[in-house]
C-alpha cells in the first residue's frame, strides 16, 4: 500500500488542460449535432470526480460509462443528465443501475427479454440498439443475416419505444474502412428505422469516437463520443495537451564501476562507470517491463536513461554527469516540461502501446494529485 502522504510514485492530473482539451474538441463539432464525454476507466485514469465538474461547466449532456460504480460516481459527482453503457450489461449490473438512470445498450434477445421484464415491473428503460454493422463483432447485432434480422424484430417486438437510440463503434478510423463502415452502419440503421416501430426523429443514432471526430471523412452521426480528445491523446498540433504526469523520486545513488549489471537477467552491462540512481517506480505502477533499457526520466531538468529490466517497484536510471542529483528529488517517467508530441511518441514507443492504455494504467495504480 502506498502512503498518500509520502507517495512512492503519482500521477499529476491537470484539470486546466482537460477544460481546454474539451474546450477544442467541441469546437470540431458540427453544427446540430451532439458530445458525449467518454469516462470510462474512471475517466482515462484521470478520476471521474476529477472531469464530471468541467464537463457539467462545458453544458454536455451526454457522459458515457461501462461500470455501474462509475455510473454511481459520475452521479455522486452532481451530474444528472444523459448516462450510457458503452458495453452490453448483465441482467444484475442493468437492475443494479437503474437508480442511476443508466442506459443500456441491447444487441440480443435475451437482452431486450431481460429489459423488457425490468420495464414490466415498472422500471423506466432506454435501451440502444446496438449494431455490428460487420465491424467490432463483440456485443452488437449482426443484421446482414436473416438470423440477425429476424433477431432485431424480435428486438423491436419486445422494447418497443424503449429503443430510443440506434448505435455502433467503428473498427478502424483509416478513411476508405471508415468511409465504409459508417455507409454500412447508416444503410443498417434505415433497414431497422424501416421496420416501423421507431421514428427517426425521436432516435438518436450515434457512431464513431475521437479519432472519427479528427479524421477528414464527413461521418453521419447525431453524436460523437469521445474519450481520448479530452486527455490529450491526439493532435497535438491542433492544440490537444497531454493531461496527465506520472512522477517517482531518487531513493538512492550509487557509483558503479565498468562490467557490473543492471538489473534481472544482466540485461545491461556497464561500458564505463556510471552513477545510477534508483527510482521508487516499477511495474506494480504500471511502469511496463516493455520499457526496459529504453526511455528516459526528467531529472534534474536533465533527461536520464532508464537501464536494465524495470522491476516490480523500482527502476534505474543513469546520472552520470547530470551534476547534484540528490535523494528525495522528483523524477519525471512522463510529461513534465517535455511537449505533448514527444512524450506521446517516446511513451508509445517505449512501452509497445497506447497511451490510454497507459494512463488508464498508471491512473489506477498510483496516487493522484489534481493540479
Amino acid at each position: 500500500m502506498t502512503d498518500p502522504a509520502i507517495p512512492d510514485a503519482w500521477c499529476e492530473v491537470h484539470r486546466d488542460r482537460i477544460d481546454a482539451n474539451i474546450r477544442i474538441a467541441l469546437g470540431l463539432v458540427p453544427k446540430s449535432r451532439r458530445f458525449c464525454a467518454v469516462l470510462k476507466a474512471d475517466a482515462y485514469g484521470h478520476g471521474i470526480a476529477n472531469v464530471v465538474p468541467l464537463v457539467r461547466a462545458h453544458g454536455i449532456d451526454c457522459i458515457a460509462i461501462t461500470s455501474n460504480a462509475e455510473a454511481r460516481a459520475v452521479r455522486d459527482a452532481g451530474y444528472t443528465g444523459q448516462l450510457i453503457r458503452l458495453r452490453a450489461a448483465t441482467p444484475v449490473e442493468a437492475r443494479a443501475a437503474l437508480p442511476d438512470k443508466v442506459e443500456e445498450q441491447v444487441g440480443t434477445v435475451e437482452a431486450a427479454e431481460n429489459l423488457a421484464a425490468l420495464r414490466n415491473s415498472g422500471a423506466p428503460v432506454r435501451a440502444h440498439l446496438s449494431l455490428n454493422a460487420l465491424g467490432m463483432s463483440r456485443d452488437g447485432l449482426e443484421i446482414e443475416t436473416e438470423n440477425g434480422r429476424a433477431a432485431c424484430r424480435a428486438i423491436l417486438d419486445h422494447l418497443g419505444d424503449s429503443v430510443t437510440a440506434i448505435t455502433s463503434h467503428f473498427p478502424s478510423n483509416a478513411p476508405d474502412d471508415l468511409r465504409a463502415s459508417a455507409a454500412l452502419f447508416q444503410k443498417h440503421a434505415d433497414w431497422v428505422l424501416h421496420q416501423g416501430s421507431l421514428s427517426r426523429d425521436s432516435t438518436l443514432i450515434h457512431a464513431g469516437s475521437s479519432l472519427t471526430l479528427v479524421s477528414d471523412e464527413p461521418v453521419k452521426t447525431d453524436m460523437y463520443r469521445c474519450g481520448a480528445v479530452l486527455y490529450g491523446i491526439l493532435k497535438p498540433e491542433w492544440g490537444f495537451q497531454t493531461t496527465m504526469d506520472l512522477k517517482t523520486r531518487v531513493v538512492s545513488l550509487g557509483d558503479y564501476p565498468a562490467g557490473a549489471t543492471v538489473g534481472y537477467d544482466r540485461t545491461f552491462v556497464l561500458d564505463t562507470p556510471r552513477r545510477l540512481a534508483c527510482l521508487s517506480i516499477g511495474y506494480a505502477n504500471g511502469v511496463r517491463r516493455a520499457g526496459q533499457n529504453s526511455g528516459t526520466a526528467l531529472i534534474g531538468g536533465h533527461e536520464a536513461p532508464i537501464l536494465g529490466r524495470i522491476s516490480m517497484n523500482t527502476t534505474v536510471a543513469d546520472v552520470t554527469g547530470l551534476g547534484d542529483i540528490s535523494i528525495g528529488e522528483p523524477a519525471v517517467i512522463f510529461g513534465g516540461s517535455r511537449d505533448t508530441r514527444s512524450s506521446l511518441e517516446n511513451a508509445e514507443a517505449q512501452f509497445g502501446t497506447i497511451i490510454a492504455d497507459l494512463y488508464t494504467d498508471w491512473g489506477l495504480s498510483n496516487h493522484r494529485i489534481v493540479r
